[in-house]
């Protein structure tokens, strides 16, 4: 350095001094005279500020490295970033700061905790490697579907030598996610019309299944759908869960509804090689159907989302393609479609990725809307609103002028419309408002809706409509005024419950029909059926068979009874019938007539042939009801064994009383009752339901028994072995909260069978819907009498 300092160098002593005889070789250096505090002005000279910065870098990297020591300690989950940046052989290893557990101890310490561990999932081919795992809980005050999911879990295989030499597998939770279900009033929702207020119920209902979508999905990650049923009516609601294999972890992509409890799929719509989420929202003869992309999304733990494609933001600048979806959004699916492929035609075939999508969407609809419009239906109304709701204008026109009937019937139809038909036809008057066809429809709909005075002003302020179309639009009116929609009028949705008969002659003399002059005739592939009125709902009150105040007048009496019955706007019932396997199969037949002779009430109804059960005793009857007749409840069946576990003085008292009413029908032999072991033996297994049927908000138990259950109880009891126990169908008992019994087929009578449980529009209390030798009959809880009547 320049200013180098030197010592001074001390005089030798003696013996330092050389030998005598010896030269010393002397080197002179050029001496520099030193200022006094020269060293050290020199030494503080050598920080700059790049050695500042070092100092201060080093410092932080040290207290950097110290804390992240610190973190990898005590949490390594909070460094896992660092797996970004470090080789292979340097990752940290994550959420593996507890001791792995065998899945046998995982089941054990969620147990532990109440909780109920659901089946495994498989997560990659291996299943062993990692799984997703459920977790339930019981909910409180519960008589159904009591399991309800709380939250989701993946486990992944340990890979340390420790636990992979062991003979049974070792897991690490890797991530978990809590789960709640949707709310009540998001679920309703989507069956409410667009008339209804949607009501402010903020209930989560509860999510009872997970399942896997297997086929078809993405092909990053996983994908689970989270289910649940609501306990009145067949809808469905529940989660779409994704699992990012690459960050480990579980998101909540969707949340669904379907009013008709059809489960979301994946399925090819629009082409671009990856398939769409497709949620049926369909309700009745109106589709709705939701359908989600898989689009990027720039986030580090969601990189994927689920983007609904909506016909709200018009993809292309063109007022013909605006006019499509304009009618679109109508629900004039079809009619909109055809317009787009001739624009995608104009165009050369190419359209925008996002118009393309819109387009996509539309075809989906219109399949469903042409496929209900080329069906054969029993009922003209529902033939004319299959055809308007596809556009189908002219067709539906031929029917209505088919006979002076079709004319009455649906213009009830049209009376009853709540805006779904009304807004299609201003849609397609909007974008051609001189269409003939469309002209007509909306005349008569607004005849029957607003009166004749606004549909003349209306035809008056048409400036293009010629004298021959008027003239036909005023012959089409006159239909509606000589038939009259005031003739027939129900204020109330048809609800009938009977027994079906295939009958082969009908003597037109013997029924009623709202058109005198109509021929009671088939079309082809029908066949003439009776019911035979069990219960109908009259608009304000149930009645049950046999009718004894129900008097028809001498004037109208064929009126008087559509009304009564409500089957004006819809003369439509469904015969179910169950097949040799057990399967239900649903016929659509259409009311004709009516009879009411002797108090009994009975329906003429064509349809198409229904299978045959060959007179077969252990099959139930052809059964009949409408639409809106009732909702079936089917409560999760458990075994005795279980219910024992959870009320285990109220099984030991309900065996005794089930055993002694066995022996009074006959069916076990009379003499002492065996010990409670015995008799839990015997009949642990069995099935039993538990639901309030009576009203008082304690649950009743019904039990099932099978022939073969009661031939296990009587092995040595000759008569009920072999060939005997096939002409014995299920039998009921049921046992109130206090142990009697409420209800029981075992009554001698063995034709009479608990058929199934309903609930009825009115009814505070659930029906029981009891089959006997000649009918089915409704039996609701007596509060009065404390029976079933």
């Amino acid at each position: 350095m320049a200013n180098r300092s030197r010592k001074p160098t001390p005089k030798a002593s003696k013996q330092n001094q050389p030998h005598a005889g010896m030269r010393k070789r002397v080197v002179k250096k050029p001496q520099k005279k030193l200022k006094r505090g020269s060293w050290l002005s020199s030494t503080l000279a050598i920080p700059t500020v790049a050695s500042y910065a070092i100092l201060l870098s080093s410092a932080s990297l040290i207290m950097a490295f110290a804390w992240i020591s610190v973190l990898f300690i005590f949490n390594p989950d909070q460094v896992s970033w660092l797996n970004k940046i470090l080789p292979a052989w340097a990752q940290i290893p994550l959420g593996n700061h507890e001791r792995p557990q065998t899945l046998k101890q995982i089941q054990l310490d969620l147990s532990k905790k109440n909780q109920i561990v659901g089946e495994t999932l498989p997560l990659h081919q291996d299943a062993k490697n990692s799984f997703l795992l459920p977790i339930f809980q019981k909910r409180a005050n519960c008589e159904s579907d009591c399991e309800k999911l709380i939250e989701l879990r993946v486990y992944q295989r340990s890979e340390e030598l420790e636990f992979k030499s062991q003979s049974e597998n070792y897991y690490y939770l890797a991530t978990q996610l809590s789960v709640t279900g949707p709310e009540e009033s998001f679920v309703i929702s989507s069956s409410l019309d667009g008339t209804s207020e949607p009501q402010d119920i903020s209930i989560p209902l509860p999510l009872t299944e997970v399942q896997r979508f297997d086929d078809g999905t993405p092909s990053l990650g996983v994908w689970f759908n989270l289910l649940g049923k609501r306990q009145q009516g067949t809808g469905a609601y529940g989660h779409v869960i994704y699992y990012n294999p690459e960050r480990t972890n579980l998101l909540q992509m969707l949340s669904w509804t379907s009013p008709n409890g059809q489960l979301p799929k994946w399925q090819q719509v629009t082409g671009d090689g990856t398939k769409e989420l497709v949620v049926d929202q369909t309700v009745g003869l109106e589709p709705h159907l939701q359908v989600y992309q898989v689009k990027p999304l720039k986030l580090f733990f969601k990189p994927i989302q689920l983007e609904a494609i909506t016909l709200q933001t018009v993809a292309l600048n063109d007022s013909a393609y605006q006019n499509a979806l304009s009618i679109a959004r109508s629900g004039l699916w079809t009619p909109a479609f055809e317009w787009l492929k001739f624009i995608k035609k104009q165009r050369k075939g190419v359209l925008p990725e996002a118009a393309q999508a819109q387009m996509d969407l539309i075809r989906l609809h219109s399949q469903l809307t042409k496929t209900q419009a080329q069906k054969k239906w029993a009922s003209p109304s529902q033939e004319v609103l299959a055809d308007l709701i596809d556009g189908r204008w002219g067709k539906a026109l031929q029917v209505f002028e088919a006979s002076p009937h079709n004319a009455q019937e649906i213009a009830t139809l049209l009376k009853a419309d709540e805006k779904r038909l009304w807004n299609r036809m201003v849609a397609a008057l909007r974008v051609n408002p001189n269409r003939l066809e469309v002209q007509a429809w909306f005349a008569l709909i607004l005849a029957v809706q607003r009166g004749e005075g606004h549909t003349n002003s209306w035809l008056k302020a048409q400036p293009k409509i010629t004298k021959d179309d008027l003239a036909y639009i005023q012959g089409l009116l006159a239909r509606l005024n000589n038939e009259g929609t005031s003739g027939i009028s129900s204020t109330h949705p048809s609800q009938i419950v009977g027994t079906v008969q295939p009958i082969t002659q009908v003597t037109s003399t013997q029924w009623l029909q709202p058109n005198s002059s109509t021929d009671l005739k088939l079309t082809d592939n029908q066949v003439w059926y009776q019911v035979e009125v069990s219960a109908f709902h009259d608009g304000k009150r149930w009645l049950n068979s046999p009718f004894e105040n129900l008097n028809q007048p001498k004037t109208s009496p064929a009126k008087f009874l559509w009304t009564t019955l409500g089957i004006t706007s819809n003369p439509e019932i469904q015969i179910v019938v169950w097949l040799p396997n057990g399967e239900q199969q649903i016929t659509i037949a259409a009311i004709k007539a009516v009879q009411l002779r002797g108090k009994v009430l009975r329906l003429l109804a064509a349809g198409p042939k229904i299978p045959e059960n060959q007179n077969d005793v252990l099959q139930p009857k052809p059964l009949g009801l409408t639409n809106a007749a009732l909702e079936w409840v089917q409560p999760s069946p458990i075994t005795l064994q279980k219910l024992y576990r959870q009320n285990t003085q109220g099984v030991k008292v309900m065996l005794s009383s089930v055993w002694k009413s066995l022996q009074q029908s006959g069916e076990v032999p009379a003499g002492a009752i065996p010990t409670f072991e015995q008799m839990q033996e015997k009949l642990g297994d069995w099935p039993v339901q538990v639901i309030d049927l009576t009203n008082n908000v304690q649950p009743e138990i019904i039990l099932t028994i099978s022939a073969e259950a009661i031939a296990s109880l009587n092995q040595s009891k000759p008569g009920i072995q072999g060939e005997n126990i096939e002409q014995h169908h299920d039998r009921t008992i049921i046992l109130s909260d206090s142990n009697e019994v409420i209800y029981t087929d075992f009554t001698g009578n063995d034709l009479q069978r608990l058929a199934a449980i309903a609930k009825l529009s009115g009814v505070q209390s659930l029906a029981l819907l009891v089959e006997n030798a000649h009918n089915y009959r409704l039996r609701r809880w007596s509060e009065k009498n404390q029976r079933f009547e």
